[in-house]
């Protein structure tokens, strides 16, 4: 049991895996608009940058398996804990940080104690919440602020930067994290703690998982600057399979904590789900840095305004998330919300791929936006009940980040992907009429092709939609009890 004092203290703990999933979410995104500002007031040199970017995503990705076992094996209260406790010292070192390389360094150990933090999030909901109606509401308040925090991001960041400070995009999240961390001290439970009943941590396991996530995000982040071909990315892909085959062959051992048990993966609900996310968030990821580049390139937005450009997907997002989708996950099977939400936010896409910045922004991106953020509330909840749905309460934490993994695995490989494309597209479209005339047809200097990126989205969240079918029905299917 994660909570002290039963039902009551229910909402305090949604409150604070919300509150605490907003805030991981959001410094994803919350930098992009700032970097410019960052750059000239730090020094950076040109290319440098990116690594404010690259640097939280590189730690993120890479320990989210680890950081979610670490609350089966030594308490959900004090990882929760720990995690939000080094993320907002990260933040208040970054927001403070008078060189390039204090910021990277505080932007990676952000992303660390993301990576503890967010599957800390997920558990602390589907162990506090017996499955039923109480879980399918608070996973769908849980995933609707997570899809938030993400467009709101651009908002906030170019808000805090133009306003005050590109600093404030860090040190906004101490005073959360002063008011948070005493709640989970209060209405958290103790809970876990195995790893003092005999379960250690599998180090082989995490060790292994750990170098292959870091090597595999480190190569897709420099495809776009160096393409697929460049030694560097080569290297690191290489070296990300060797480590996971060396991951999965640990995990075969017997162990009495492995860090990913593999017979998590033996109902379809996981793998499948798993593979929905994956699919999922290789399209939804992504989507802000094109939409991004198209309303500042193409519309000659700045970055206030930009980050008003986004807001419908906000609120669209929390309306569906919200309202609608608790309400139908009741009454409608979860393959049909799955493989609808896909089939909406597919046309969408397709809608947003025949965007030309001539038409403005009703049509080029707020009408794109109602189907993308409606059929991205659909399909999130449903999702999230699917892949822990069975799972026993000493496995939550590792499921828990199994599900993030594979959101932001699946995010970073389909930037690489499409951004390889987009790129490949404008530069057939300016061999064949020139520079000059693409850049003139699409007003974005012939830099990306976003009706080719776009297209590529939609085609692959009607592929969602068919793996939806592949789901079991909402029949449970345990995994027995952990090992």
């Amino acid at each position: 049991m994660a909570v002290r004092g039963g039902g009551p203290a229910g909402p305090v703990v949604v409150a604070l895996a919300c509150a605490a999933q907003f805030m991981v979410v959001l410094d994803i995104s919350v930098v992009n608009v700032a970097l410019p500002s960052i750059r000239q007031a730090l020094g950076f040199g040109p290319a440098d940058p990116q690594w404010v970017v690259n640097g939280y995503a590189l730690a993120f990705a890479g320990f989210l398996l680890l950081g979610g076992r670490l609350a089966d094996l030594y308490g959900l209260r004090r990882v929760f804990a720990a995690g939000l406790a080094l993320f907002s010292a990260a933040s208040l070192v970054g927001g403070l940080a008078a060189t390039p390389g204090v910021l990277v360094a505080a932007r990676a150990a952000q992303g660390l104690g993301a990576a503890v933090l967010a599957p800390a999030t997920l558990t602390l909901l589907t162990t506090t919440f017996p499955e039923g109606p109480g879980r399918t509401r608070a996973l769908a308040a849980w995933t609707s602020v997570g899809l938030a925090g993400g467009t709101a991001g651009n908002l906030i960041g170019g808000a805090l930067t133009e306003w005050l400070s590109w600093r404030w995009i860090l040190l906004v999240n101490v005073p959360l994290g002063a008011v948070a961390l005493p709640l989970a001290m209060a209405f958290l439970s103790a809970g876990g703690g195995r790893a003092r009943e005999g379960r250690r941590l599998d180090v082989a396991g995490a060790v292994t998982v750990t170098s292959g996530l870091v090597l595999l995000t480190f190569g897709v982040t420099q495809v776009r600057g160096r393409g697929w071909d460049d030694p560097v990315t080569l290297c690191a892909l290489g070296g990300a399979v060797l480590a996971l085959a060396a991951f999965v062959l640990v995990e075969t051992r017997p162990a009495a904590a492995p860090l990913m048990p593999l017979r998590l993966l033996r109902p379809r609900s996981i793998w499948a789900g798993n593979l929905v996310l994956l699919l999922a968030g290789a399209c939804l990821n992504p989507m802000w840095f094109f939409l991004t580049f198209y309303m500042q390139d193409g519309l000659g937005y700045g970055g206030l305004r930009t980050g008003l450009g986004f807001l419908p997907h906000t609120v669209v997002t929390i309306a569906v998330g919200l309202r609608l989708t608790p309400w139908l996950m009741e009454r409608v099977d979860a393959r049909v919300l799955i493989g609808g939400g896909a089939l909406v936010a597919a046309a969408g896409f397709a809608w947003q791929s025949r965007a030309v910045p001539e038409g403005g922004y009703v049509p080029g991106v707020l009408g794109p936006a109602v189907l993308i953020s409606a059929g991205a509330g659909l399909l999130n909840g449903p999702v999230a009940v699917a892949v822990t749905r069975g799972v026993a309460p000493g496995d939550a934490g590792a499921a828990s980040g199994l599900m993030n993994t594979a959101k932001q695995v699946g995010g970073a490989l389909g930037l690489a992907v499409l951004s390889t494309a987009a790129a490949a597209g404008a530069a057939g479209t300016a061999g064949t009429a020139g520079a000059a005339g693409a850049a003139g047809a699409d007003g974005l200097a012939g830099s990306f092709d976003h009706g080719r990126a776009f297209l590529a989205m939609a085609a692959v969240m009607a592929a969602v939609a068919a793996l939806a079918a592949t789901l079991p029905p909402a029949a449970n299917e345990r995994m027995g009890t952990p090992a």
